[in-house]
């Protein structure tokens, strides 16, 4: 077995590039996800490392040493993040010239033929889902016999292997929260919504939905939602309890956690009889029923893409959800009990400056405990990248889809709104969000009762303000 090294690269300050991240970004309130991406092949490959630099704030120097004792290096990239990590790449190499180094990544996993010619350091990068891909290189099989890989073979000639087969039995993958305990630091990975210290894992892969935006499901996941039985789910639990007694919150980063409703509720059965306190990923269509089932067993917190308050823009980014559908799952939630944090995209297709104000409307009616605002972020692989090329709606010079220091950047344009415009509504969504008396009574009552909460509020205040005085200072310099 190769001595191998699985890294997610030292970045942009501050840049959660996630190898679990949705958005590969710097964000308004600093916050980091497990490599989950990563961590899933480090166990299969016996005496691994894992280096997450980012949260840890391991600098270039430190990876370097570790590299020099390594035959393999397998780095998760993202668009947004490629050109910082070839030159890592190059890096590892004048480092150690021996060693091999396999990008893996949405990014690669589409544009494998451009990622290697862009990145000369790279020696292969592995496609689609890349578990017992990176597997089979670290056993030292031969390259011309692994599916799922595009190289350079000795003549330097770029090679595309058959695609791997996707993996149906999730039960087959080990447990990530063994490399979790063994290379990581929990209390490094904090989200803003979630209870500190928090732990993210998955239970499935691929999501039913056909978001034009999204990324995972159009590049690595797929539509169908394979998924771990709750009996694998809740020995990984017991485990993570008896390793990490401080945690509060398990969070389940499934695409969409309930697109299974009869095992979303096994597994909450089973939670609820450990105590466990956790949140996932959900569409808003649960029915109340299941709601308080999930609730009833410890479910604290849904994290719901609402996307937009216009019924057209989510037509036309096949969101498949009714907004009156939507406002009475949020109406239930909050009666149940169950917080939401709400994410939200401005400048999909369709939108105008009055889909704006609709969507901020929305979302001051339906009053989630917390929300997110992104840039609608064209990702290459996905159906809006392909639409935003044959409209014209991506510059050449927006396509990296974040600016200098790794904060997200309005991307997409159109003729009756521009650049500008769309990234400005950002910030005039938050204010008029935050800025009003119901929810900054709901803030500070909540800073009030808990002691760290008072901590943490205060902490991402001073993040968010000198988010918008950024923001201003940009939009002065434009």
């Amino acid at each position: 077995m190769m001595k191998t090294l699985f890294l997610q690269p030292p970045s942009f300050d501050g840049f959660d590039g996630g190898a679990g991240s949705r958005y590969q970004a710097k964000r308004e309130i600093k916050s980091f996800w497990f490599p989950t991406w990563l961590a899933q092949p480090a166990a299969l490959v016996p005496d691994s490392r894992l280096i997450d630099a980012p949260p840890a704030n391991i600098r270039l120097e430190a990876v370097l040493a570790e590299a020099r004792g390594r035959e393999l290096c397998i780095i998760h990239t993202s668009t947004p993040s490629f050109g910082a990590d070839v030159r890592v790449a190059q890096a590892l190499k004048d480092a150690n010239p021996a060693i091999k180094i396999g990008f893996v990544g949405a990014k690669v996993a589409v544009q494998p033929e451009e990622s290697l010619r862009l990145g000369a350091p790279i020696d292969f990068v592995a496609r689609n889902e890349f578990d017992f891909t990176i597997k089979e290189i670290a056993e030292g099989r031969d390259w011309a016999k692994v599916d799922g890989i595009s190289y350079r073979n000795n003549e330097g000639a770029i090679v595309h292997n058959p695609d791997r087969s996707v993996l149906e039995d999730m039960d087959q993958l080990p447990f990530v929260t063994e490399v979790y305990k063994r290379d990581l630091r929990i209390e490094d990975y904090f989200i803003g919504y979630l209870l500190h210290p928090y732990v993210s894992l998955y239970t499935g892969r691929g999501c039913k939905s056909r978001c034009t935006f999204c990324l995972w499901p159009q590049t690595v996941g797929g539509h169908r939602y394979r998924v771990r039985s709750p009996g694998h789910v809740a020995e990984e639990i017991r485990l993570l309890k008896s390793y990490y007694p401080q945690v509060r919150e398990i969070f389940f980063d499934d695409d969409t956690f309930t697109d299974n409703l009869p095992r979303a509720e096994a597994i909450a059965r089973e939670l609820g009889r450990m105590g466990v306190v956790w949140s996932c990923n959900a569409k808003a269509n649960v029915p109340r029923e299941t709601l308080k089932v999930l609730k009833d067993n410890g479910l604290r917190l849904l994290l719901v893409g609402y996307e937009s308050g216009n019924q057209q823009i989510l037509h036309n980014i096949r969101k498949g959800m009714r907004i009156e559908v939507a406002k009475q799952f949020t109406k239930d939630c909050h009666e149940l009990g169950i917080k939401i944090h709400g994410t939200f995209i401005l400048g999909l297709p369709g939108e105008t400056k009055e889909t704006i104000e609709e969507t901020i409307r929305f979302a001051t009616e339906v009053n989630p405990h917390t929300l997110q605002v992104s840039l609608a972020a064209p990702y290459p692989g996905t159906a809006l990248y392909r639409q935003a090329l044959e409209n014209g709606w991506l510059d050449a010079d927006h396509a990296e889809l974040v600016d200098e220091h790794g904060v997200q950047i309005a991307p997409l344009h159109y003729p009756h709104l521009s650049h500008t415009e769309i990234f400005d509504s950002v910030e005039t969504f938050y204010r008029r969000f935050y800025f009003r008396a119901p929810k900054i009574a709901s803030i500070v009552g909540e800073m009030v009762r808990s002691p760290q909460m008072m901590k943490r509020r205060l902490r991402e205040g001073v993040e968010f303000f000198q988010f918008l005085r950024e923001r201003q200072r940009d939009r002065a310099a434009a």
